[in-house]
């Protein structure tokens, strides 16, 4: 049962509507699955959701169930993981697995790149990122593998998490995952390639996170840099009342003197200009043979929340969840154990690191989570029912059936109007889309 302060509707005045029957898996992604119209939605299609073997990016159109084929991949080669940008016009970004693979060259972390695709050229793909694994290495070009490609609220940036080849090749422990980004500082040319594995990007990327391969026990240093979020639809305001309109949160892994890794949120507050990330920091943009990329001048990286103290330290490890931030830049949605264990939805101040338990549930969330536009629901699953908060109350409603298998975990996410959540059922050994009715306006 569900606290009074929580409580689930038992009456469902929601409509809820399948949109696939096909005998296939259908991947959404954990975030901007929509097109800005709010009238497809974009999705992989693999034969199981743990694997990465799947040959189509598509997108169906929610009232009249056409679908269409967005990309299909070729020459041994698996595609996955499409998000949509928030602004016209519609591209579609994913991830690329390598063409012609081998046995020393095949689909990993440190393998695999982002493209992008204009809705008025479909099936044609352009690279997001550069690569460039033999030195002399080259600014603008990562040496590894991209992966979640979310452009930016304006649409003109894209985030993503990064994995480096040539780390990798010194030892695995080495290849710390990342984040970085991609701006429309140029286009980035691999000449001559050296390597037959190396290629040209049409966007300018950089490391934008700090990561330590032995961090020092309750320091600030972190061993891993991933499932971040951008801050804001334009960033957040400062203290001194100027806003920082490019920032992203994202989970660092923290070390305690017991050797357990603590997930803590960091943010780096980035350049607003694109060009300024051209410029050098401490270290070379490209990295080194011994060396990770480096983050431009100018970029800065700070720990937000500190929970080694707390009962169940840091935030929650399951269900796996992105940092989400609220339209206007004041929190952080994130999801934490309380303090008998269950995980709720809590809600950190960007400026200060204060915590907000949001959630009192008897029951704990069981997914990933997005906001709707206005800041004022956040939506994911709990006992067994896809359901929206109300953030000021920290009231769920029931939005579906509670079934004795719950929604998928992975995304569930609004529509840009509000008015209708994608999230997706295992349903005979195949994951079908779905949509809920929210009962919100826009």
């Amino acid at each position: 049962m569900m606290s009074k302060d929580n409580r689930l509707n038992s009456e469902l005045p929601y409509k809820e509507t399948r949109l696939t029957y096909d005998m296939r898996s259908h991947q959404l992604t954990n975030i901007n699955v929509w097109t800005p119209d709010g009238e497809w939605l974009a999705y992989d299609v693999r034969p199981n959701g743990s694997s990465f073997t799947g040959l189509t990016i598509e997108k169906i159109h929610v009232n009249t169930l056409h679908m269409v084929e967005i990309y299909r991949a070729n020459h041994g080669a698996h595609v996955g993981v499409v998000t949509v940008n928030p602004q016209p016009p519609v591209q579609y970004a994913f991830i690329h697995g390598p063409e012609y693979p081998d046995e020393h060259w095949q689909y990993d972390f440190h393998h695999r790149r982002g493209v992008y695709v204009n809705e008025r050229q479909l099936n044609v793909a352009h690279p997001i990122d550069a690569m460039c694994i033999t030195s002399p290495y080259i600014a603008g070009a990562l040496r590894g593998g991209t992966h979640v490609h979310v452009f930016s609220p304006d649409g003109k940036w894209l985030s993503f998490t990064y994995n480096d080849h040539v780390m990798h090749e010194l030892g695995e422990h080495l290849d710390q995952r990342n984040v970085a980004i991609a701006v429309p500082a140029g286009g980035v040319k691999i000449s001559p390639k050296k390597h037959v594995r190396e290629y040209d990007g049409d966007y300018f990327c950089c490391v934008v996170t700090q990561t330590t391969v032995e961090p020092k026990p309750n320091s600030d240093e972190i061993s891993r840099a991933y499932e971040e979020g951008w801050i804001g639809v334009q960033g957040y305001q400062k203290d001194d009342g100027e806003r920082q309109k490019r920032a992203l949160a994202f989970i660092g892994d923290t070390h305690a003197e017991n050797g357990e890794i603590i997930p803590e949120i960091y943010i780096v507050d980035l350049p607003e200009e694109s060009e300024k990330l051209r410029v050098q920091g401490k270290y070379p943009l490209q990295g080194t043979e011994s060396r990770m990329p480096f983050p431009p001048n100018g970029v800065c990286q700070r720990r937000l929340t500190y929970t080694h103290n707390r009962k169940f330290p840091g935030l929650a490890k399951s269900p796996r969840h992105w940092l989400r931030s609220s339209p206007d830049g004041k929190s952080i949605a994130c999801l934490m154990k309380d303090d008998v264990g269950n995980v709720q939805l809590w809600l950190v101040d960007t400026l200060t690191g204060t915590l907000q338990q949001i959630t009192h549930s008897e029951l704990p969330i069981q997914s990933a989570f997005n906001w709707d536009s206005k800041g004022e629901y956040i939506c994911f699953i709990c006992d067994n029912s896809v359901v929206r908060c109300h953030v000021e109350t920290g009231i769920i409603e029931r939005l579906t059936q509670r079934t004795e298998q719950p929604p998928v975990a992975d995304a569930v996410v609004f529509s840009p109007n509000d008015k209708l959540i994608a999230f997706m059922r295992d349903i005979n050994g195949f994951r079908q889309l779905y949509v809920v009715e929210t009962g919100l306006t826009s």
